[in-house]
């Protein structure tokens, strides 16, 4: 036991009124008889004396813990510049220090919490993406200066109603920030059109549901883009056109001479070749023209029935499920134009034709169509490239098959997934809306 802690100073005290008491009353006992009338005379003089000892012993804690009290509450309400400078020797002594030691450490993270808070500010304040949060009752919470820029003419939006924002905006910008879903839109600033990407996410805030959009140009970005896929259209055509149109400069040369030789024979397989050329050719052409033509799908309620069963006329393959008992919403020869291709890559992939098959799974509000095959699979930089146009890694292959596919499914507004199967082969995954 310490001597100067709460429990020594109390049983100090306790013992100096216990020893006074005991000769108090020893001396009335000398003075006064009967004894019990002494000892009563001793207890009538001694109550008002603790009494008075105990609220002066107590006095000091009371105050302290008032203190204490407050001190707390500061810190409830985020004040954290309270610091006690009470001086003690015991346990109280060490309250106070550890609660001066607890108000240093939240203001110190405070601090440090506050600086995080500038600095994130800062970067979100000077983003080029512009960002606004608006709450559930249509309010905007929040912009930084991208957002006013673009929408309010550099005005600041905090508190605004934003359908009212909305409403002042260019009719594309106003049509996507209304429509609550992701995209790309075009709008037309200073006599120059601009390309954004929409994002929105609905997130909470204190226990409230909001919004938080970003707007993000992207004009620099699809340009760049552009150019780079031009270079690169450029080069395949180009490439392809040399490897038929040298060939059949050299075999018309060649033509030429055994025609002035009369050596027929030679001269039809000449011209066999040139024909087998040009065909060759013909067809890149129109394969070409066929990606850039692509014509919006006309969905209809197709039977999966009749239209898996029509499916099996083009290449075999197994139904690894049943057919769904609702119909589906997709157009028919879209839809049947990209699976005979992937039939087609199936058995073109050196997979047994049993081992290739087709299921069908309703999910949610999706239909799920995936096409397996167990052939040769894909390297990890193949599967990262093989929906690109143009990327082909057939000798033959024109590079559009799987970007034809890729382009009529997300007309469709689904999404389309190349999957690698354990135990070797392939999982195209076709994600479709089923209504």
């Amino acid at each position: 036991m310490r001597l100067f802690s709460l429990e020594g100073k109390l049983t100090i005290l306790l013992g100096a009124t216990l020893i006074a008491g005991i000769v108090v009353t020893a001396a009335l006992i000398q003075w006064w008889q009967p004894p019990w009338l002494a000892v009563l005379s001793a207890c009538l003089l001694l109550i008002p004396l603790v009494v008075l000892v105990a609220r002066a012993a107590t006095a000091p804690l009371i105050s302290l813990l008032r203190v204490l009290a407050g001190s707390v509450a500061s810190f409830r309400d985020g004040d954290y510049s309270v610091s006690l400078a009470e001086r003690r020797r015991d346990e109280f002594g060490d309250l106070v220090r550890t609660h001066n030691e607890l108000g240093n450490v939240l203001r110190k993270q405070r601090q440090h919490l506050f600086q995080r808070e500038l600095l994130l500010d800062t970067v979100v304040q000077n983003s080029p993406t512009a960002l606004l949060l608006v709450d559930d009752g249509d309010h905007v919470v929040y912009t930084n200066l991208a957002a006013c820029a673009l929408l309010n003419g550099g005005r600041r939006m905090t508190g605004l109603d934003f359908a009212a924002i909305v409403a002042e905006c260019p009719p594309a910008l106003a049509t996507a920030l209304a429509s609550r879903q992701d995209g790309l839109f075009s709008v037309q600033l200073e006599g120059e059109e601009e390309t954004y990407h929409l994002s929105q996410r609905d997130v909470r805030l204190h226990g409230r549901a909001h919004r938080l959009l970003q707007i993000r140009r992207l004009t620099r970005e699809l340009s760049r883009q552009e150019v780079q896929t031009w270079k690169k259209v450029i080069r395949v055509i180009s490439h392809e056109l040399n490897n038929s149109l040298a060939p059949i400069s050299s075999l018309a040369h060649s033509g030429r001479e055994l025609a002035q030789r009369g050596d027929g024979a030679r001269l039809s397989m000449v011209f066999d070749t040139i024909e087998e050329r040009t065909r060759h050719l013909d067809g890149f052409i129109r394969g070409y023209a066929e990606f850039a033509k692509l014509p919006q799908p006309r969905c209809e309620a197709i039977d999966w029935n009749a239209f898996l069963s029509q499916l099996t006329q083009h290449y075999p393959f197994r139904l690894a499920t049943s057919a769904p008992d609702a119909p589906g919403w997709f157009d028919r020869t879209q839809l049947e134009q990209v699976l005979i291709n992937l039939l087609k890559n199936a058995h073109e992939s050196a997979s047994a034709a049993d081992a290739i098959e087709i299921a069908v799974t309703p999910r949610g509000g999706e239909v799920r169509i995936e096409v397996r095959d167990r052939g040769e699979g894909m390297s990890e930089v193949v599967l990262a490239n093989a929906l690109l146009p143009f990327y082909s890694t057939k000798r033959s292959g024109s590079g559009l098959g799987l970007a034809l596919a890729r382009e009529i499914v997300e007309a469709h507004g689904g999404r389309i997934a190349l999957i690698s199967r354990e135990g070797g082969g392939l999982i195209v995954a076709l994600n479709l809306p089923s209504h």
